[in-house]
């Protein structure tokens, strides 16, 4: 039998989702919840049925799986909205960076099946990173339907510690921008070294493209990818021994995830 979905919030993250889920092939029954009209009719355009309130769902729905792809200030009030389709054995994932497992099932006011997702922008491509982490009760059945949804916007990865979450936020929920602003300063270098605008762009965006890809697309370890592309005494060595003396890069890089995990740690608290 093909699953029931009910998504919550067709915007950019959750309409990305949707339209993966509906073009690979599998029989997939999706529902969406959607106030905005403009996002709600796109749904309905890639195939779902769309309504603009959890009051317009039909009684008779009983989606698997809801999925949240709201705003995290939003979760809290999507989830009181949501006691019917728990008492209809309904499980909950929610998309929302910095909510708790806790936090949902207390929201919901009854006992259910939550599942944390966090994802990253390049999920919205088909190229994101999406590390999933469940509550100890959440059947398996559950959490390989949950796999299989998020496998259509990427690279999956489970974790068993809740905690460790604002460590994932991070690294790859947050990292995109880091990898973003690289190529702004790898651009910027080109440009003070006298390169056109455009060109030091296009040298910036496709070396880091095609690098991730060489990394990602071959066994070969990222150390040794770069020893193989560093000549003794060239070029790539004498920039190399700015990026990565005393750990220069390492040391940044660690600071600045370590200061993005703290922060998540914060806002959860305030949550």
């Amino acid at each position: 039998m093909s699953p029931t979905i009910l998504l919550f919030g067709a915007g950019n993250m959750g309409f990305a989702m949707l339209r993966g889920w509906l073009t690979q092939g599998s029989e997939i029954d999706v529902h969406v919840v959607e106030p905005f009209a403009d996002f709600r009719e796109r749904a309905q355009s890639a195939g779902a049925h769309a309504v603009s309130s959890a009051a317009e769902l039909a009684e008779t729905l009983r989606p698997d799986l809801v999925v949240l792809a709201v705003k995290p200030q939003m979760v809290a009030s999507v989830l009181t909205e949501c006691s019917g389709l728990a008492e209809r054995q309904a499980a909950f994932l929610s998309l929302a960076a910095g909510v708790r497992l806790a936090t949902m099932q207390a929201a919901l006011g009854q006992p259910a099946p939550f599942i944390r997702c966090m994802p990253n922008t390049p999920a919205a491509i088909g190229e994101g990173m999406l590390v999933l982490c469940a509550a100890a009760e959440v059947p398996q059945s559950v959490r390989h339907l949950a796999e299989t949804l998020m496998a259509v916007s990427g690279a999956v990865a489970w974790i068993d510690d809740e905690a460790l979450m604002d460590a994932v936020t991070a690294i790859s929920g947050s990292g995109p921008a880091y990898v973003f602003h690289f190529i702004e300063a790898l651009a910027e270098a080109g440009r003070r070294l006298g390169l056109p605008d455009e060109t030091a762009e296009l040298l910036a965006k496709q070396t880091v493209a095609g690098a991730g890809r060489m990394a990602q697309d071959t066994m070969t370890t990222p150390t040794l990818l770069r020893e193989q592309v560093t000549s003794p005494n060239g070029t790539t060595q004498a920039a190399l021994s700015v990026l990565m003396h005393d750990g220069a890069l390492t040391e940044l890089m660690f600071r600045a995830a370590t200061a993005a995990r703290d922060r998540g740690v914060e806002l959860g608290r305030e949550g």
